[in-house]
């Protein structure tokens, strides 16, 4: 669109006799002179941009591409004859190999053994001069064998020293030494906005350097791991490689990326180092990685739950169960409580409880704050190991008796039943309980199911069908309800909103 010519008129005329001759001057420049100050302003204004090239001689060295390898059983004689020649040609181009395709294996028609096969690739990067190199247990999983090759093209066989699935981290060794090792970054100082960069080998591409900034921190994806979000070019082969802040330090390990197409869409995460190098201490001591447990299941607070409960702000972790026998229930905690401090460290929401408690070394002597009924407590408590959930399945017993509705529990969606004195052995509830035998409406909304036993409603223990009738009668009908419940082995503890 051309200029509009009177406007153009009118701002030269306020142009005065020096600046007249000085906007002469340039017009009047010698091409080259014109195209040097251009390029001058070009480069001032790129001036505050990240160089990356230093950092990339720096780190580079220390990064490494993995190779994984796997034995595969195969038969001869394809039925289209096609030979391990053609279905390289196959992987090289990414053209997906026709169903049914089972090539000739001359090896196993000779007698002799199958050859290891590609498996896949990721990055890695090195720990120690001595040949530690920390990467992902996905990449290290279910590999037969490990290929490292360094950045001056050097291979080497590789050897899993300990992977810990819950945290994605892997150590490996190789028998080298004089290596570069990285230098490790403190997480604390890394900042929202701050450029980072990622070297390793997407797609088999080794070496690759890619860069953004970091989008978030603290990100929950996991119990244990509070994600460094980024959106720094993360794609399949990124996996185990190293996330490097502006000082050449490592920050973080490359591990996930968050897309609908299997590619990179502008959103990854990386394992905070602080967290993957206290994993790889354990693998390294002892090749496996132990953690604390109290047995609790517990939710966010919810700006109702605190508002109702006098808490405030939202904050802690409420416990929604407590499992028998557990460090938790010896220590006195409830269903319905609030952790706010483990170990004198604030529970600032319920993602920090996992990792407060499992950075602890089982049997130790810790202390909680918890809230409850309006005040804070101070329990002791000694944290277990973490183990495998167990959760003990209950059957109903054939002399259950025939389910009782109560008028006052129709509002809320439940038919009751007393437990018997066998099912009160058997569950483990000397003070009996009432069984839920058919659940709907708001009690299915608060998550209820059949067989569940519920033994308080408003903290007023219910071991009968008049004792809960008892609790509701001191109720508003149309306020919340909270209920105490058992489900297997555990203690739960929910909210029943009423139907109005």
């Amino acid at each position: 669109m051309k200029p509009n010519s009177s406007s153009s008129v009118r701002v030269l005329g306020t142009l005065s006799l020096t600046s007249a001759l000085a906007l002469a001057g340039v017009l009047a420049l010698p091409a080259s002179a014109a195209a040097q100050a251009g390029a001058s302003d070009a480069v001032a204004s790129v001036r505050g941009l990240p160089d990356f090239t230093d950092l990339v001689d720096l780190v580079g060295p220390s990064v490494v591409n993995i190779r994984t390898l796997e034995r595969v059983s195969s038969t001869g004689g394809g039925a289209n004859g096609m030979d391990e020649q053609m279905r390289e040609f196959f992987r090289r181009f990414g053209i997906p190999v026709p169903p049914g395709f089972t090539p000739n294996n001359p090896r196993q028609e000779r007698g002799m053994p199958d050859e290891a096969q590609p498996r896949g690739v990721g990055s890695g990067f090195i720990l120690s001069a001595d040949g530690l190199i920390m990467t992902n247990a996905h990449v290290v999983e279910g590999a037969d064998e490990l290929i490292v090759t360094l950045s001056d093209k050097r291979e080497f066989k590789a050897k899993v020293v300990g992977t810990d699935k819950r945290t994605d981290v892997a150590v490996v060794k190789i028998e080298a030494a004089g290596l570069n090792a990285v230098k490790i970054g403190d997480v604390k100082r890394l900042r929202v906005g701050e450029w980072v960069m990622a070297i390793g080998s997407p797609f088999g591409l080794d070496n690759t350097v890619t860069a953004g900034i970091v989008s978030a921190k603290k990100r929950d994806t996991g119990d244990f791991l509070p994600f460094i979000q980024t959106d720094v070019a993360i794609n399949p082969g990124n996996s185990g490689g190293p996330l490097i802040n502006m000082r050449g330090e490592v920050v973080g390990i490359n591990s996930q990326i968050y897309s609908r197409s299997g590619g990179f869409q502008g959103i990854s995460f990386a394992i905070p180092i602080d967290e993957a190098v206290r994993v790889s201490d354990q693998l390294r001591a002892t090749g496996r990685v132990t953690r604390g447990r109290i047995g609790v299941q517990i939710d966010q607070v919810s700006k109702e739950v605190a508002e109702s409960i006098g808490l405030g702000k939202p904050r802690g972790a409420l416990v929604r169960g407590v499992e028998d026998g557990s460090p938790a229930a010896k220590a006195g905690v409830e269903p319905g409580d609030i952790i706010l401090k483990f170990d004198g460290k604030d529970v600032d929401s319920s993602v920090d409880l996992p990792r407060l408690v499992g950075n602890t070394q089982p049997g130790n002597k810790s202390r909680m704050t918890v809230f409850r009924r309006g005040a804070q407590r101070d329990l002791g408590i000694t944290v277990g190991e973490l183990e495998p959930d167990v959760v003990a399945q209950k059957s109903q017993q054939p002399d259950a008796p025939k389910p009782k509705v109560s008028s006052g529990l129709q509002r809320l969606g439940l038919v009751l039943s007393e437990l018997t004195d066998v099912q009160r052995k058997e569950f483990n509830m000397p003070k009996g309980g009432v069984r839920v035998e058919q659940v709907e409406g708001a009690a299915a909304r608060a998550g209820l199911r059949e067989g569940d036993v519920i033994v308080a409603i408003n903290n007023d223990e219910t071991g009968s069908l008049a004792e809960v009738e008892s609790a509701l009668a001191k109720l508003d009908a149309s306020r919340t309800v909270n209920v105490l419940f058992r489900r297997g082995d555990w203690s739960q503890y929910t909210l029943i909103r009423p139907t109005r």
